[in-house]
């Protein structure tokens, strides 16, 4: 199964590569949620091809694919559908028409746009992986996977995602600016002729059974307690967090930080075709699971201090058992 999946996960980002330049730690991050069964925000300034990657995912995976682009008059119902009244020859029935969110990879396009009463319709989607509309719940997917943006310079007529609709995302990932090279790659395809055309690559079976596989990889016991070391040490006055933690932040990770760690973990090693995961798989998952869950004091904006700075800290400091296990 570890052969198939890595040759399939480099098929995934050899056809997405035809139109998406760089950017390979989004993607890579994009494809590990996906595995691992969970929802993506993508944080970063218009135009750098967020929705282009979102809706290449969605051919490339032969899923449903829709899109709700996220305005302040946008409603619960707008997302979720609403049950309407239909009449002919029979006579009058109610008919449930579904929403824009019932689809496989949704894309949430500026979702900080929406109102609270909006994103909490969202925010049950993501958790509970359904929707209830006129007192029905109705299941979505699978697999389901949310891909949210914002833009995080233009903050005038947003609402600011809660935190508990912030934790129900898996990664957060920072979208940046493409290299000289890069540009010059897309200026090319994107002016020329030639139009390059993704082909599917991987079905919704294939995809359940690999998110199955990833369940299946092991974590050392020494691991999973630096995996828990990790989660405390955002805690600030706990036994693991560094002073600047201590200094900085108001609030620190919940357990589903932990959860994400564990499964962006076992990804990793699935994807290196191993059964079990290593310190190296824990440490590259740190900052894209848990940079949107540290909730910092004004004190951390005051001196321009970010939430990755902090989990660099964190990396540094904690006394993961995996290294120490290898250490001796």
């Amino acid at each position: 199964m570890s052969d198939a999946f890595a040759t399939d996960w480099n098929r995934l980002k050899t056809e997405l590569a035809k139109v998406i330049v760089g950017h390979d730690e989004i993607v890579d991050g994009v494809l590990t949620s996906l595995f691992a069964g969970g929802h993506v925000l993508l944080e970063g300034v218009p135009g750098l091809g967020k929705t282009l990657l979102v809706r290449s995912l969605s051919q490339a995976l032969s899923l449903d694919f829709s899109r709700i682009q996220f305005t302040p008059d946008l409603m619960p119902a707008d997302v979720t559908g609403t049950t309407v009244v239909e009449e002919d020859a029979e006579g009058r029935r109610f008919v449930f028409r579904p929403g824009p969110i019932f689809a496989q990879i949704v894309l949430a396009d500026e979702i900080n746009r929406a109102t609270p009463k909006t994103q909490s319709a969202m925010l049950e989607a993501m958790q509970e992986r359904a929707v209830t509309v006129s007192g029905e719940t109705r299941p979505l997917g699978p697999p389901f996977l949310v891909m949210a943006t914002q833009n995080p310079i233009e903050q005038e007529g947003t609402y600011p995602l809660p935190e508990a609709q912030l934790d129900r995302f898996f990664f957060k990932l920072i979208v940046g600016y493409s290299t000289r090279e890069e540009l010059c790659e897309i200026l090319e395809r994107t002016t020329s002729a030639t139009q390059m055309h993704i082909k599917p690559v991987l079905d919704t079976d294939a995809i359940l059974r690999y998110q199955a596989a990833v369940r299946e990889v092991s974590i050392p016991q020494t691991i999973r307690s630096g995996m828990a070391s990790l989660v405390l040490a955002t805690h600030p006055g706990r036994e693991f967090a560094p002073p600047r933690v201590d200094r900085y932040v108001r609030l620190g990770a919940s357990p589903r930080a932990g959860q994400a760690l564990s499964l962006a973990a076992k990804v990793s090693a699935l994807r290196d075709g191993r059964s079990e995961i290593n310190v190296d798989d824990l440490r590259d998952a740190v900052v894209p699971a848990m940079r949107h869950r540290l909730i910092l004091n004004f004190e951390a904006q005051a001196d321009a201090v970010t939430a990755d700075d902090l989990l660099a800290d964190i990396v540094q400091t904690v006394p993961l058992q995996g290294d120490a296990a290898k250490a001796s």
